[in-house]
Order: C-alpha cells, then sequence, then structure tokens
C-alpha cells in the first residue's frame, strides 16, 4: 500500500486513505480508508458490521502528549473511563503509566481486572454512589474520593469506620463556570446536579476535618464536557487556587486538586491547533492559577484521547428515494451510536473506497439506521460522494461515548470492537449474539 497525496487524507496516523494494490502485475485497486497499516474492508471481512475500529498508535500519542504538556509539574493523568471503557485499552493506558476516573463500582470492577495496583491511581467521582461501591473502593484502597454531597460524606465516614479504613476525600466544588458545550454535558453551573457550591466548601471541609475516618486531602472540579476553549478552564482554576489558599489558612493539609476532564476534540473541520500544541495550551491554563500551590494536579481526560482514535464502520443496506428526499440505510443504528440522536452530535462520515478525485458526484441525504424511531440518525441532509448498496461507510471520531452508549434496543446485538496497532488487528470485544441477550431472562 502507499499514501496518494491526490486522495483526502483522513485524521493520521488514526485513519487515512492508501492505495491498495492487488494481483501479480500489482495494479491498483483503488484508496481503501485504513486504520494504521489496515484496510478497514479487511476488517469488514473478517469481523462484520457493524464494526468499532480504534487506532493504538493514536491513543499512545495522544496520552503522552498530555504527560508532555504536564511534565514540569507534579501530576496524574486519571483516563475517564466512561468515554470508552473496554479492557484492552484500558491495559494500553495502564502501560502508559495512566491512572483512571471510575463514576462506579462497575467501572472500578473494570480497573481492578486490568490489575488491582491500578486502583492506586484511582479518582471515584459521581453523585450518586452508594454504600456497596463505597466499600469495594475502600477495600481496593483507591487513590480519592471526589465527594458531591454533605450526605455522601457521612454515608463514606460510616463506611470507611465499619472496615476501619481510611478515606481520602476532595469535595468536588461547583465554581458556577459557564462553559460553551452542550447542555446536557455542562456540569460547572449552581443549577447542575453536580458538586457543592463553592461559597459552602469551607463549611463542609471544616465538618469532614472532624470525621475520624475521613482524611481531607484535596479539592476537586470538572466544569463539563467537549469544551475547545480554554478560558473557562482559567476561570475555574483561578476560584479553585483561592479556595486552595483558604482551607490551607483553615488548617487544612490540601495535597491534591483534581481539574477534571472535558477537554474537546474537532469532530467538524473547527480551528483547532495541533494536539500536542492544543494540549499545551490547555496545561498553561490549568498551571497558571495554580503557580506557586505545590499541589498534585490530577487530570481526568477521556473524550480527547480517544475520541479521534475510533471509527465505527457501517454497511450500507439500501438507497432509498421518497419524492426528492434521499437516504442511505445502514447497519448500524442509534443503539450502535447514540450521540447523532442525543445531543444532535456531528460526526464526519467518509466511504471507505474512495473511488478518485471528487468529480462533482455527490448527493445530499440522510444517513440512517434500521431502528424503528425517526431519531435513529446518523446525519441528516449531508452531502456525501454517491456510494452503493452494500459499500462500507465509516463514521469518525467515534472513539468516545460511541461504545459506552450502545444499547441492545430493537433487541439488536452491540458491535464487536477491534484495536490496531500497525499491521495487527487484535479483536478487543467479540460481537454480542441474540443467544446472550436472552441468556439471562425467564
Amino acid at each position: 500500500m502507499s499514501r496518494d497525496p491526490a486522495i483526502p487524507e483522513g485524521r493520521p496516523p488514526a485513519f487515512s486513505y492508501l492505495k491498495v494494490r492487488k494481483g501479480l502485475l500489482r495494479r491498483s485497486a483503488g484508496a481503501v480508508l485504513c486504520c494504521e497499516d489496515i484496510p478497514l474492508t479487511t476488517l469488514a471481512a473478517r469481523y462484520g458490521t457493524p464494526l468499532y475500529v480504534y487506532s493504538a498508535t493514536t491513543i499512545r500519542e495522544r496520552m503522552r502528549a498530555f504527560q508532555h504538556a504536564f511534565r514540569k509539574s507534579r501530576h496524574t493523568v486519571c483516563y475517564s473511563i466512561k468515554a470508552n471503557s473496554n479492557l484492552g485499552i484500558m491495559r494500553l493506558l495502564a502501560g502508559e503509566g495512566c491512572g483512571f476516573d471510575v463514576v462506579s463500582g462497575g467501572e472500578l470492577a473494570r480497573v481492578l481486572a486490568v490489575g488491582s495496583r491500578s486502583a492506586r491511581k484511582v479518582v471515584f467521582s459521581g453523585v450518586g454512589k452508594t454504600r456497596e461501591e463505597m466499600d469495594a473502593a475502600l477495600k481496593a484502597g483507591i487513590l480519592l474520593f471526589n465527594v458531591e454531597s454533605e450526605s455522601e460524606l457521612w454515608a463514606l465516614a460510616e463506611c470507611a469506620g465499619r472496615m476501619h479504613k481510611t478515606a481520602r476525600i476532595a469535595f468536588r466544588v461547583n465554581p458556577d463556570v459557564p462553559a460553551n458545550t452542550h447542555p446536557y454535558i455542562s456540569t460547572g453551573l449552581h443549577k447542575h446536579k453536580f458538586g457543592v457550591p463553592i461559597g459552602e466548601a469551607r463549611a463542609l471541609y471544616a465538618k469532614a476535618s472532624g470525621a475520624r475516618h475521613l482524611k481531607v486531602a484535596g479539592v476537586s472540579v470538572h466544569i463539563g464536557s467537549q469544551i475547545t476553549d480554554v478560558e473557562p478552564f482559567t476561570a475555574t482554576m483561578e476560584r479553585v487556587a483561592a479556595l486552595v489558599r483558604e482551607l490551607r489558612d483553615d488548617g487544612h493539609k490540601i495535597e491534591y486538586v483534581d481539574a477534571g476532564g472535558g477537554l474537546g476534540i474537532a469532530y467538524e473541520k473547527a480551528n483547532l491547533p495541533e494536539f500536542s500544541e492544543y494540549v499545551a495550551g490547555y496545561a498553561e491554563a490549568l498551571l497558571k492559577p495554580l503557580r506557586g500551590l505545590k499541589v498534585h494536579l490530577l487530570l481526568e481526560p477521556g473524550r480527547s484521547i480517544v475520541g479521534p482514535a475510533g471509527a465505527l464502520v457501517t454497511s450500507v443496506v439500501y438507497r432509498k428515494t421518497n419524492n426528492s428526499k434521499k437516504f442511505l440505510i445502514v447497519d448500524a443504528g442509534m443503539n450502535d451510536l447514540l450521540r447523532p440522536s442525543l445531543y444532535s452530535a456531528f460526526h464526519e462520515i467518509v466511504p471507505v473506497r474512495w473511488r478518485g478525485t471528487d468529480d462533482g458526484t455527490r448527493e445530499t441525504l440522510d444517513v440512517v439506521g434500521p431502528v424503528c424511531e425517526t431519531g435513529d440518525f446518523f446525519a441528516r441532509d449531508r452531502e456525501l460522494p454517491i456510494v452503493d448498496e452494500g459499500e462500507l461507510l465509516a463514521i469518525l471520531d467515534a472513539g468516545a461515548y460511541g461504545m459506552a452508549l450502545t444499547s441492545n434496543y430493537n433487541t439488536r446485538p452491540r458491535p464487536a470492537e477491534v484495536l490496531v496497532a500497525g499491521k495487527s488487528a487484535k479483536l478487543v470485544r467479540r460481537r454480542e449474539t441474540v443467544k446472550e441477550m436472552l441468556r439471562s431472562e425467564r
């Protein structure tokens, strides 16, 4: 295979078009979208569709960009598992020295499946932690509980006392900083369910410091997801830094600041810098307000690491025209990728086989799935090159909140997942079967 500069690039190094040559005379068979060095046509033929495909190289490189950007400060990257909880990806990130941000007992169980030592770099977030989940986290010896209410604080104190353990805590404070993102994933305003008002934090820390089995250790914050402007991060950290100084004046030993996650990606052709430069700007936005405080910074990136590393490969089942309205009906549905239906989210969609330079053979249509909902769509009124029934499409930037949000709606099995590294492809989740779906029912 060879690259053709006349062919539009995908999103290297994860996905790009390569010329494929076949036969004894090595004649050109056209260009095919590849994940690293493997054509998506090969993976679809081997594993079927719908199929999630991930680039291991992209995940590693983006993780290392975070490590490099924060190299001059004490920090731990705690990957946000909710973005993509596949064990293969988690093991890859653990191998890069990554910790984990969990929001449920199930996610903690995934961390322990990767390795019990990984629990030492776990922060436990979420507004509804149960006592059973707290017990499991205390037993595992996690790094930090991000406490989100006074009621949760006393529940944790009760669990820790019963187990004769000490729970390190940080209150997740709500700084009332607006973030320019979808309202469903904005979390930093007083009207949201997350965190405690920053103005009430000192009183809550005072109460926590009197509990025998709790250890005040940090301050936590998270203002939302898919944020591409770093200014809200700076405003947030300025408020957090002021709170840290006040808490230290009150006699608390604040070792950690958990800055949360939220750094966005370019789903559309947004004017974002190259990733290492982008993360460097994010690092400056967080670190500048914290200078002189000598805290250990915890980071919870998720989407920004795995989002562009994944694609959902789907087959065109039918072409359809209703009067003048055109549809491509594909075998993936909203149960396989919910974001367009849930958020009206944009995902770039490209043909897996490239027919050559753009000669104007394009059409405007909706890309929809087979689920019995009008909301089952991936794109509306999207201009795409003409593709025929039986051909493949790739829905890009689907590595985050793709497989994690899948369901069995319409009794549809969930897709398989493949992790690609160079010329090697590993099945990291086999395709679910209807028999497996029915097994637990009586």
